[in-house]
């Protein structure tokens, strides 16, 4: 069986998406998907010749120019300039899987034949996906509402032959690229320019990244939380199934179970217990994790959607012999679920850093601060300082930015999304908490370890024993930086499953 993704119609899911990154799979056309995209662009060159009226973004102006008619003889440079007047990003440049996944969307969204597009603008989009071509992108400069503008046009200008790429480990002018791949130039053709730049991408790469990235974070959540609760001696009664079917929203239920499945056979868990209660960290994670879930799966719904949609503008409908101008790029929807998962991103952090303090705390046998001679070692007392600033840094980065709105283009663009802005924040959220996640997995090791003798569970002690492989015990003090950058690396490391996609 060849290693390749067929574009076509067919409905496309996250799922799917992780398959083609996960092993490295190329793209191609389907024959539907050719005849597609070649018909939308034949009926458009055969529609501009016997129809000369002004038709948005074909023969027009952009934005609050859209008054101005375009000679025919001018409409490729008309494209041409397009991509290179909107090739105004600034800030970090963009992470090139990111940047794959804005190629692979923008292809997906192309190839249904609404675009106008030429056969060979999408095909040479696929050489630049399939041989990591990647186009030097940069995250600020979309508004989330005429499309992702600024960085759709950086994504598109080394069909050109011009901007900068990242090839082969190295970032190189994309004209030398094309030089040595001996590929011409595209030359646009009317509408081109805008059917590469409006539209969505940037959003949707962003938040597939996101969702992908939360279901792994999610079970990792529910699993370094099952190690912190049997580490602390925590009770298990609060993750009794009767609980949570008489509250039976979906991620409570399954985080509850799946705390019990992690916990099974647990020496620990077993001993006797002598507090009623345990602290709400432990006691709720069900209903704190199993919220964020149920937002991931509802997050997932609103851009399964997105990635099988046509963004740009204006929309050519070849069987209806129309051509309209709507507004399918406006990234509304996206902007609200970008903000509603940075949200959900950000309580299983917080809920996180309130279990690593539990820990230090010296409560339930465990000494202070988890370490062998307090006071002479501080131990794990500043891990959770750094916990602590980076679950207040995500509850300001988890502010909403749909809520914004700037006018813009002289009031033709007088409500925008500001989607981008959530996209990239939200990504923030999501790398902040690998980082939360890793100081709790440091703590719950520690502490794990003063409860020896006795034993936790089979998974738990699977998941210890592989762990402190990469980072040992800690007998006295040392530089808790270089412990929590080999934790990221060994949560990055744990492969995403098939099974933690059903949460």
């Amino acid at each position: 069986m060849d290693n390749f993704y067929y574009i076509s119609a067919d409905v496309l899911d996250i799922e799917a998406i992780f398959d083609v990154i996960h092993h490295d799979k190329k793209l191609k056309l389907s024959d539907e998907a050719k005849v597609n995209i070649e018909n939308c662009r034949k009926y458009l060159d055969q529609k501009m010749a016997a129809d000369k009226k002004p038709v948005y973004g074909i023969n027009t102006g952009f934005g609050s120019l859209c008054n101005v008619k375009i000679a025919d003889t001018h409409l490729s440079q008309l494209q041409e300039n397009l991509v290179m007047s909107h090739a105004c990003g600034t800030g970090e440049e963009v992470p090139t899987e990111i940047v794959k996944l804005m190629l692979f969307l923008k292809i997906q969204s192309l190839s249904y034949g609404h675009s106008g597009v030429q056969l060979a603008t999408v095909s040479r989009l696929i050489d630049f996906y399939n041989e990591d071509v990647l186009p030097v992108v940069y995250s600020q400069g979309s508004l989330g509402a005429s499309g992702d503008l600024a960085p759709l046009a950086h994504i598109a200008l080394p069909l050109l032959g011009k901007g900068l790429v990242n090839y082969n480990g190295k970032k190189v002018s994309a004209e030398k690229v094309l030089q040595d791949k001996n590929w011409s130039p595209i030359v646009l053709q009317s509408k081109e320019g805008l059917a590469l730049l409006n539209g969505t991408q940037f959003m949707s790469a962003y938040g597939v990244w996101s969702i992908i990235n939360g279901y792994k974070l999610s079970y990792l959540a529910d699993l370094i939380g099952t190690m912190s609760l049997d580490a602390f001696c925590g009770l298990t009664e609060p993750f009794n199934k009767l609980i949570h079917l008489v509250r039976p929203h979906r991620g409570q239920i399954k985080t509850a179970a799946r705390i019990l499945e992690f916990i099974e056979g647990s020496e620990i868990a077993a001993q006797p217990k002598t507090q009623v209660q345990d602290p709400y960290s432990f006691r709720c994670m069900p209903q704190v994790h199993g919220a964020s879930k149920d937002v991931l799966a509802h997050v997932r719904k609103v851009f399964k959607t997105e990635i099988n949609s046509v963004t740009d503008n204006p929309n050519i409908f070849v069987e209806q012999d129309e051509i309209i101008s709507g507004g399918n790029f406006h990234g509304q929807p996206l902007a609200m679920a970008l903000d509603y998962l940075g949200i959900a991103l950000a309580e299983w952090g917080s809920i996180s850093e309130r279990r690593t303090y539990q820990l230090i705390s010296g409560q339930r046998g465990l000494p202070s601060f988890l370490v062998n001679d307090p006071g002479l070692n501080s131990g794990f007392m500043i891990p959770q300082y750094t916990a602590a600033s980076i679950v207040s840094q995500n509850k300001q980065l988890a502010t909403p930015a749909s809520v914004d709105s700037i006018v813009s283009s002289n009031g033709q663009e007088d409500h925008v999304s500001m989607g981008a802005n959530a996209a990239t924040k939200c990504y923030k959220i999501l790398e902040n908490l690998k980082s939360i996640l890793a100081i709790e997995l440091l703590n719950a090791s520690q502490a794990l370890a003063f409860r020896r003798p006795a034993k936790s569970s089979v998974a738990i002690e699977n998941f210890y024993n592989a762990y402190t492989e990469k980072v040992p015990f800690v007998a006295k003090d040392r530089i808790f930086h270089d412990d929590i950058m080999a934790t990221i690396s060994f949560l990055e490391s744990t492969t995403l499953t098939t099974e933690m996609f059903k949460d």
